[in-house]
């Protein structure tokens, strides 16, 4: 990056790694040093939380406001309806309405811990496309906005060439898709002032387009600034873990696996996850991450900290920490870590299952990790044994060990693990 900018903004998106892209370096750095400058990213509620994947937009939002100026945050309340078909090998399922809206719902509970909603110059907005979307006349739509898309060009986008190219079928209301996202920001423009959009590197072709749209129809200059699709630097996808996507909201992920998220963060992503989802100084966050051997845990439990407090806040980190040290330095049990309740209903008679006890009940051992979420799948869970990952309470479990009694969970919460650093707790429930 040669451009060395004048805005606040900017030199953060640039200094901290968030900039793939954008428009017009110069022409956006110049606004921003103007005035307040409103921008947006836009969320389809494909689900009721983001994950850790959105993590790095919505930390983009934070910075513009901290340096002055006006997020947006927009609800794909109307796009969802359709389907974002980029970069996908096949359509999204449909959504209700009433289902959209639930996950509008959890989505919001996210963005009010990085973002201040207000009445002043910089308060973010929290709007719904489906406000301008809905309503649309579909004869007036195309020939008011349908008639500055070239179908030649559209069919030129990598998001949807790529689909065509592996002959997957791309259907008429997904390929509506980038023309409605271009309309957003035309309308966004128009209504609030908002002058750029923010997304993944996947998105420049549908914001580009919002920006072409926008100078056709009402003749204004707006900005698209787009930020890398991060991978780890082992090429995992941001965002996933070994038991799935690792959602923002605690009901979906709790505190606790969330922070182990992050304190399991590979040595070589330190410093850059310090940089992006951190406001620590540059220069601590290099120094934390040029560090080696075991003192690179000591920054590993600094970033999952720092990231926690943003999203849960800090006693939940402190919390999760604190947990993390009985599990793990004291091998104890914790009090943070996710626990799920069996009853007597889960168990089997020992004489069911040919058991020496044959009067006692016995819960299955597959059955334990797939209902904590360990495993995912009781194959999953005897591969695991097989391994030597399993085991309860620090025990390992053997392959002799295919159930355990009832009452061994009496009184008591029994700590199941999976390899060294996936836990949950078992309590009966009495």
């Amino acid at each position: 990056m040669t451009y060395h900018p004048k805005s606040d903004f900017m030199s953060v998106m640039i200094e901290r790694g968030f900039l793939a892209d954008c428009t017009d370096y110069q022409g956006l750095d110049e606004a921003l040093v103007k005035g307040v400058v409103p921008g947006y990213i836009g969320f389809d509620a494909t689900a009721k939380s983001l994950h850790v994947g959105s993590l790095i937009q919505i930390m983009m939002l934070r910075w513009l406001q901290k340096t002055g100026h006006k997020p947006i945050t927009l609800m794909g309340g109307g796009t969802t309806k359709v389907g974002d078909p980029s970069f996908r090998a096949d359509e999204r399922p449909l959504l209700t309405p009433d289902q959209i809206d639930d996950n509008i719902d959890g989505i919001k509970q996210v963005f009010a811990k990085y973002i201040s909603y207000d009445d002043s110059e910089t308060g973010a907005l929290m709007l719904n496309n489906a406000e301008w979307l809905d309503g649309l006349n579909y004869l007036d739509f195309l020939r008011d906005i349908g008639r500055h898309f070239s179908v030649n060009r559209m069919l030129s986008f990598e998001s949807v060439k790529s689909r065509l190219d592996r002959e997957q079928s791309l259907s008429f209301l997904e390929f509506n898709y980038m023309i409605l996202q271009a309309y957003d920001f035309l309308e966004l423009n128009r209504r609030y002032g908002c002058l750029v959009q923010f997304g993944g590197s996947d998105q420049w072709g549908n914001i580009v387009n919002g920006i072409d749209l926008t100078r056709r129809v009402i003749d204004n200059q707006i900005f698209g600034l787009t930020s890398p699709l991060l991978t780890t630097s082992d090429g995992k996808k941001m965002g996933k873990s070994a038991d799935g996507a690792v959602w923002l909201n605690a009901d979906m992920r709790s505190p606790y696996e969330f922070w182990q998220f992050w304190r399991n963060t590979t040595d070589a992503d330190v410093g850059r996850f310090l940089k992006l989802y951190t406001e620590m100084p540059i220069d601590e966050c290099d120094r934390l991450g040029a560090l080696a051997g075991s003192d690179i845990n000591d920054a590993k439990i600094i970033l999952a900290n720092e990231v926690t407090t943003l999203c849960h806040g800090a006693e939940a980190a402190a919390a999760a920490e604190a947990t993390a040290r009985e599990v793990f330095e004291k091998g104890g049990v914790g009090d943070d870590l996710p626990t799920i309740k069996i009853t007597a209903a889960d168990a089997v008679p020992g004489a069911d299952l040919d058991m020496p006890d044959a009067d006692a009940l016995y819960v299955m051992t597959n059955q334990l990790f797939v209902k904590t979420g360990l495993v995912k799948s009781g194959k999953e869970a005897k591969r695991l044994v097989a391994e030597n990952g399993a085991k309860i309470d620090d025990e390992p479990v053997t392959a002799a060990m295919f159930a355990v009694p009832l009452k061994m969970f009496a009184g008591r919460p029994v700590k199941l693990s999976a390899g060294k650093k996936r836990h949950a707790l078992v309590q009966l429930d009495d």
